[in-house]
């Protein structure tokens, strides 16, 4: 009797463990894109890659952002990232650039700078970031949906 629950329990742990997480639906063909915004002024320039989310007319806001295959748990440099940001009633597709190089092989994410323009209104700009890597698999990133948090240009 103690083997046979033995066996039940060990059965029953690896479908648990084998399915997907309560609220979460397979990833197959998903990728999993992450990041965040932080300040590009430049290296060696005080607060550069500093985490923001306010933003100043005519500074810089660096987005950082990886797409990783979930079967592998890797990326591949060929992945086409693209921040699509939307403010003053239109929308910008803008490609980021791969970040790694040979001499700084540690960075394996992506990156965009836009400085924000003189004539940008005040207030929330939305974006989001979406990923299709060469064997056609896609991802999306949005940030979370809490004003606090938002990509804010202020005064």
């Amino acid at each position: 009797m103690r083997t046979l629950l033995a066996c039940l329990t060990l059965a029953v742990t690896a479908v648990l463990w084998a399915s997907p997480l309560a609220g979460q639906s397979p990833s197959a063909g998903r990728l999993v894109v992450y990041g965040d915004t932080a300040y590009f002024f430049g290296q060696g320039k005080p607060n550069n890659c500093f985490l923001q989310n306010r933003y100043k007319r005519g500074e810089p806001v660096g987005f950082r952002m990886t797409a990783l295959n979930p079967e592998t748990n890797k990326r591949d440099r060929a992945t086409q990232l693209v921040v699509h940001l939307q403010y003053a009633g239109k929308t910008l597709d803008l490609p980021m650039r791969d970040r790694q190089t040979e001499q700084q092989p540690e960075r394996e994410f992506w990156v965009l700078k836009w400085m924000v323009p003189d004539d940008a209104p005040a207030g929330v700009v939305r974006y989001t970031v979406t990923a299709k890597d060469p064997q056609g698999r896609t991802g999306e990133f949005k940030p979370f949906e809490v004003l606090a948090s938002q990509l804010t240009i202020v005064e």
